[in-house]
Order: C-alpha cells, then structure tokens, then sequence
C-alpha cells in the first residue's frame, strides 16, 4: 500500500446516523447522467468506492467468489476516471465470532444468534496479517486516497463500509466522504449481495447518492442473497449501471 492513503478507524458524529430513505423506482446510470433526474455526476464530488478486494474473497481464497479476481483490471480503469478513490478492507482478528471455527460444532454458512441479531458464522477469512487479507495482488493501490478497515472487533461482524453489523458501530467512512464533500458515490467489488450490497444501502441511507457497477461486481448468492440484495438496494435508489456508462 502506497504511503498516500489514510487509513480510516474508529467511530464519528451523530451526523452519520442512518436516514429513512425514500422508495424509489430503479434507475440507470448513463453517459455521466441520472436520465430521470437530468443531472451531470461531478466528478469532483463522486466517489470510487471499491469493497473488500481481497485475496480470501478471489480464487484460491478461504472465502473465494466465483470469478472474484475477474473485476480487477476493469476497476483498475475505472479508477482513472475518478479523483476520490477508497478501499475497503475485512480486517478480522483469529478470534472473531462470525468464524464457524470459533463456535463448536458449527458448521460454516449456518446461522448464529448474535447480541445484534442473526449472523452467517463464515469460514476463517481475511485474519489480521495475513496473505488472505491483503488486497489482489494485481489491484492498483497507488492512487487511493483512504482505506477503511472493518471487522476488526471480535464481537461483531461488519458487511458495510460505514456500519458494522449492530447497525450503530461507525466505521468513519461517512465522516471522512462528507470532509471531502462527496455526494455521489459508485461502487465495485466483492460480494454484490453481501459487503457492496450494505454498503450501497447505507450510503443511500445517509443521504448519497450510489451508483453501482454490476460487471465490476461478483456475487456469493447464498440461499437467495442476490436477488434479496438487488431489491433491498433498488428500494433505497441505488442506481445500478454498468461500466460502459462510465467510460462513454
């Protein structure tokens, strides 16, 4: 990782607290426009959000989604089109409970009751240090502005770049994207219906305007997941498009 990146922890104002979003028909995203609302994405208030990259989540990977490693060198491009680029990154300790392996007897994609509700208990992934949490190796780190870890508290998972999983725990992904002046925000990566998926939700939920890129996006679609994530996010007006539109 390039010296350049800040890399973003801990928790912020109340002013990050999650809004009700409206329901909103589904749009898409073309040639720099929202066709309903006739407006220009400005890019200097646009943010490339890229979700969880990571050697565990690719081929070869404990927790590895199909064709995974296949989205890199488009998000590479893509990266050049944007001035304001962040990573988000799982970060779990050895200990963590959404590990199967922490919980006896329990087998990996079962569901266990947390303080904070229902949680998939995962294979071991992504643990502080180690090759499995390191970004793709062919991913382009060199111009990222910010890297926001997540999961790195035993007791709680995190899918979203802005909340773990209780739904109150701040990352600070949304402090930092409003001190930028951010508004809009499009993003890729791994998986579509669980972290791109939360992700996409909450920045909905707290007021910007998301702007996902399917063919830069792969998914685990566990027991339904993907199409549950398809209409939780076209409920909130997560824009979903493809790259094509940003490259026209």
């Amino acid at each position: 990782m390039s010296g350049g990146a800040d890399f973003v922890k801990g928790e912020l104002t109340a002013a990050e607290e999650p809004l009700i979003c409206p329901a909103k028909a589904l749009r898409f995203f073309t040639g720099g426009f929202d066709r309903q609302k006739g407006q220009v994405m400005d890019i200097n208030s646009t943010a490339f959000l890229m979700i969880d990259i990571q050697n565990d989540f690719c081929p070869g990977g404990t927790l590895a989604v199909a064709d995974g490693d296949g989205i890199v060198p488009l998000v590479n491009r893509l990266q050049e089109r944007f001035s304001v680029r962040v990573l988000t990154q799982d970060w779990h300790p050895a200990d963590h409970s959404s590990f199967a392996s922490n919980h006896e007897q329990a087998e990996a994609y079962s569901l266990s009751q947390m303080a904070y509700g229902d949680q998939v208990l995962w294979p071991d992934h992504c643990i502080q240090g180690t090759l499995g949490a390191d970004f793709h190796p062919d991913l382009n780190t060199d111009k990222v502005d910010a890297v926001v870890r997540k999961g790195y508290r035993p007791e709680i998972d995190s899918y979203s770049g802005f909340f773990e999983n209780d739904r109150k725990t701040k990352t600070g992904l949304a402090g930092y994207l409003r001190d930028r002046e951010i508004k809009h925000l499009v993003l890729a990566g791994l998986a579509t219906d669980f972290c791109v998926h939360y992700t996409a939700v909450d920045g909905a939920n707290l007021g910007f305007q998301v702007t996902l890129l399917d063919d830069a996006c792969r998914a685990i679609d566990l027991h339904g997941s993907l199409r549950a994530a398809l209409q939780a996010m076209a409920t909130c007006g997560v824009v979903v498009s493809t790259s094509s539109e940003i490259f026209a």
